[in-house]
């Protein structure tokens, strides 16, 4: 009796065996295939499962195998290289392959509901009814009248029923009488065509010309150039080859609220047949943008990192933009990275994979580097801008106002009158971090975490940034009931109130998550500050992905001591990323610009580096550094976390796993903790962590696959989660 080896949506990271559903013939077990969707008895609940294999036989004895309820699919919905992909991602990252395979397919087939064909709802003409002669049903004229357009036309939208006056009624009459059946029409075919490119200079004629000398084949491409060094260019004429040759392109973003510019040239280029997934969309959005992706009707896809698990019908080409950002490293339940998996998914589709950045992570650059991928660089702008200058500011004994010196208030006000507009970043929105009594000394604390509640003054409320936890903004001390609380540190809100204070006679907006509400608000401030009128923007680092502001001329950091001290091994390199994106939003147009750094350690080597050398020497002398430890991307990381209700638990877990694995280990790797998490508490959970360190991927994988089953084995208790995140970016 065949065998269905299924992955089930559950925290268990196995298959599971089942019988075939009792109303399948053998023809039709015979004709399933990797993919399609089962509706199972799980326990006690009813789930739904993605079938892997037809197995000849099981290691469950067969009078414990249970059957399936039903089939959902006759046919395989994703493409079977998304589920090799899946598969091959889910023991990478030791993840339960059901949780992995269900972001194959959209939301609304996740949870079991019928996969409807895309098109628009039509009616034809049953086998019964095309017996009828001319003239039928002639007692019942509207139903006649339907029947007669059903005749001549074929099958007919209902759009053109409803504008004949024909309701739905009369054809569901006809229906019940046999002469009449739904069906869907194919939407039409769209196909994106590629407008004029513009004139490439000679080092992106010679990206475009290197990467496609291997089109057609799997091959990996870094695209690193400076910011403003026009990549997009580069990727649209790319894409443009990518349709001439009838294949679909993959275009994967950091986060596509934010980048409207990209999407607004991508649709001014190609026109349509874009289809655009990201989690902002409705299910009915990203059900049809999924099915055009899948059927081949869109020849772009444009997406976050979810959309690297979208099938495609003709895979050509994959894009990952900005692929130095942590956006595309999912931080909580499947911890995978989008970047990477692009590369894999690449490789198995036997496809081109370009990874671009100004700012390339040092595991891409390093790969580039040792000759893994082709290297691709960008040295100059586009057209006539050139870099900005960049100059510190000391601010050590000055008087600050919103966090700005005398000398860059000046330099805002200079700009703003010569014409220019001015980018103002600072990383940390609200008022303030933290609110303290004058009286007593009592900070507000995150009653769930170990961490100070920030001030939103415009809300009139504390807010955690960790669990989003909240309280109303006190008038008193809690403790002593005092009335002199004082707001410490800076936020963006405060320094917006300065600004508007300070420089009334031109418009100041603020640009964070608090203020950039809707999915308009974005697009409303890009088509307002690119009317090239002089203005301020103040924001965190919404403003640094990708954003073309060719009015900028200059651009500040307020407070950039805040990247200069980290504890994690990849401060320096983030900092360096950050400063460089930011500084590079200043002269995109025509005048080079200038960036000035608040900070009280000009002299410190950090800051001296980021004055002195591109991000280009200083990633190549970072990358040395990491030789010398050991630590990515010359060696592998792996982060074992538990979640627990104590400290204890939590410690006493992971130390039991440590006993167990510890011998285990393939040579070379080393057992770090356990340790309690950086921030200890956070949303009622204590957090504690077991990192291991290994020499390469093929030692980190074995050691991967060990701590995954050794802590299965142990029991959990006090309510204990634990998880695995292979190459974490974040320690904390």
């Amino acid at each position: 009796m065949p065998i269905l080896r299924l992955a089930i949506p559950t925290p268990l990271r196995s298959l599971f065996d089942y019988l075939p559903p009792a109303q399948l013939s053998a023809a039709e077990i015979e004709a399933l295939q990797p993919g399609c969707r089962l509706r199972v008895n799980f326990g006690r609940r009813q789930l739904q499962g993605y079938l892997v294999e037809v197995a000849a036989d099981s290691e469950v004895p067969g009078s414990a195998l249970k059957e399936a309820r039903e089939l959902l699919d006759t046919e395989a919905l994703p493409a079977p290289t998304v589920l090799q992909l899946c598969l091959w991602a889910a023991d990478y990252y030791q993840h339960p392959p059901g949780e992995v395979l269900e972001l194959a397919f959209p939301p609304g087939l996740r949870g079991g509901k019928p996969h409807q064909p895309p098109g628009a709802s039509a009616w034809t003409l049953s086998q019964r009814g095309r017996g009828l002669p001319d003239g039928a049903l002639g007692r019942s004229p509207r139903q006649a009248e339907a029947l007669q357009l059903l005749q001549q036309g074929g099958a007919v939208a209902g759009t053109v029923f409803r504008e004949m006056g024909i309701s739905t009624a009369i054809l569901r009459q006809l229906e019940q009488k046999g002469l009449a059946e739904r069906c869907t029409l194919p939407p039409p075919a769209v196909t994106a065509q590629a407008g004029p490119g513009l004139a490439l200079n000679p080092d992106q004629a010679a990206a475009v010309a290197g990467i496609l000398a291997g089109y057609g084949s799997f091959a990996s491409h870094l695209l690193e150039g400076v910011t403003g060094s026009g990549k997009t260019e580069v990727y649209l004429q790319l894409i443009a080859h990518c349709l001439q040759q009838g294949d679909q392109a993959l275009v994967l973003i950091p986060e596509i609220g934010l980048t409207p510019q990209t999407l607004e040239r991508f649709r001014t280029r190609f026109g349509q047949g874009i289809a655009v997934l990201h989690s902002g969309l409705n299910a009915t959005e990203r059900y049809a943008a999924w099915e055009a992706a899948r059927t081949g009707a869109a020849g772009i896809v444009i997406g976050t990192r979810s959309a690297i698990f979208t099938s495609l019908q003709r895979p050509g080409l994959i894009i990952v933009d900005e692929e130095h950002d942590s956006s595309f490293k999912q931080q909580d339940g499947f911890r995978y990275s989008a970047r990477d998996l692009a590369v894999k998914r690449a490789q198995i589709e036997n496809c081109t994979v370009i990874l671009g950045s100004a700012t390339p992570a040092l595991e891409t650059l390093h790969n580039a580097l040792q000759g893994r991928y082709g290297h691709h660089q960008l040295a100059l702008r586009a057209g006539s801008s050139e870099l900005p200058e960049i100059a510190a500011i000391d601010v050590r004994r000055q008087e600050l106002q919103g966090g700005m010196s005398a000398e860059l208030r000046e330099a805002v006000r200079t700009t703003l009158a010569a014409g220019h507009q001015v980018l103002l970043f600072l990383n940390r929105r609200g008022y303030a971090p933290t609110l303290q009594c004058h009286d007593c000394g009592w900070i507000a604390q995150c009653r769930a975490c170990d961490a100070r509640l920030t001030v939103h003054r415009r809300q009139r409320r504390l807010r955690c940034h960790h669990c989003s936890a909240g309280e109303s903004l006190p008038s008193r001390c809690p403790q002593c009931h005092g009335n002199r609380l004082l707001t410490n540190g800076l936020g963006t809100e405060q320094t917006e109130d300065v600004l508007r204070l300070q420089f009334s006679a031109w418009p100041v907006h603020r640009v964070d998550s608090d203020s950039m509400q809707g999915r308009g608000a974005m697009q409303a401030l890009v088509d307002e500050v690119g009317t090239g009128l002089p203005c301020i923007l103040l924001g965190t680092q919404m403003l640094t992905k990708g954003h073309h502001f060719p009015g900028v001329n200059l651009v500040a950091v307020i407070d950039a001591d805040a990247l200069l001290f980290s504890a994690d091994f990849r401060g320096e390199e983030r900092m360096a990323q950050l400063l460089t994106q930011v500084a590079g939003r200043a002269g995109r147009a025509g005048d080079a610009g200038r960036v000035l750094l608040q900070t009280h350690y000009p002299d410190h080597p950090v800051m001296q580096a980021m004055l002195q050398e591109s991000y280009a020497v200083q990633a190549r002398r970072m990358l040395e550094q990491r030789r010398q430890s050991g630590m990515p991307p010359c060696g592998r990381l792996l982060l074992l976390r538990t979640d627990s209700a104590d400290a204890s638990t939590g410690e006493a877990f992971l130390g039991a796993l440590r006993r167990k694995v510890q011998d285990q280990l393939p040579a070379g790797c080393q057992l770090i903790g356990p340790l309690p998490s950086p921030l200890q508490r956070r949303a009622g959970k204590f957090r504690s962590q077991l990192l291991v360190t290994a020499a390469d991927v093929r030692h980190a994988q074995r050691a991967a696959r060990l701590l995954a089953a050794e802590a299965t084995q142990l029991p959990a208790r006090n309510g204990l989660n634990w998880s695995i995140d292979v190459d974490p970016l974040d320690l904390g």
